[in-house]
């Protein structure tokens, strides 16, 4: 089971979940239906059909846990010189600004680590290194406050599309006139 933000189970409820299937493999030697492992263990039936056929074709270690599902593509050491090239910049790795995306960091992964990630990966393992979406580091000088405030508070009304006003409306689209 995965979770939304790239998560998946820790390592105790790994180690949790490989202790059922332990327990099921124990009851196949004794001989017990499908249907009374699932019962006993609190699983589906078809969990058990499917650890029962592993277990058949290749004993209890076809029960062991696989480990995580998300193992990380770049080793640390990797991971360290990458932080280190996004340090340099876009300018030295050939861009024309100073800003890096993801496609960019994806073609520099390529380029230097000869690895493919999606981009969908590379944005998890980048929040998770710390990393966040580029901000200013701080207001450009030349930023004129009382410009940008009358801005908001004159042009914009203006450029801004009013809003329709809620009125009674009809609760047959086949009669207008009893709008």
């Amino acid at each position: 089971m995965r979770y939304p933000q790239g998560g998946g189970l820790t390592a105790e409820r790994r180690a949790f979940r490989e202790g059922i299937r332990r327990q099921a493999a124990e009851r196949f030697l004794q001989g017990a239906p499908n249907t009374t492992i699932a019962k006993e263990l609190r699983v589906t039936i078809r969990s058990v059909q499917r650890w029962r056929a592993a277990w058949q074709a290749a004993g209890p270690a076809a029960l062991r846990s696989k480990g995580s599902p998300g193992r990380p593509r770049l080793s640390p050491a990797l991971l360290q010189a990458l932080e280190q090239e996004l340090d340099k910049g876009p300018l030295a790795h050939g861009w024309p600004d100073q800003t890096w995306t993801l496609r960019r960091i994806q073609t520099v992964i390529g380029r230097r680590f000869h690895k493919s990630i999606s981009l969908s990966g590379i944005a998890q393992l980048l929040r998770r290194r710390g990393w966040t979406h580029q901000l200013p580091a701080r207001r450009a000088t030349e930023r004129d406050h009382a410009a940008v405030t009358g801005w908001i508070k004159e042009t914009w009304p203006q450029v801004e599309a009013p809003r329709p006003r809620s009125g009674h409306g009809s609760s047959s689209r086949t009669r207008p006139a009893s709008r």
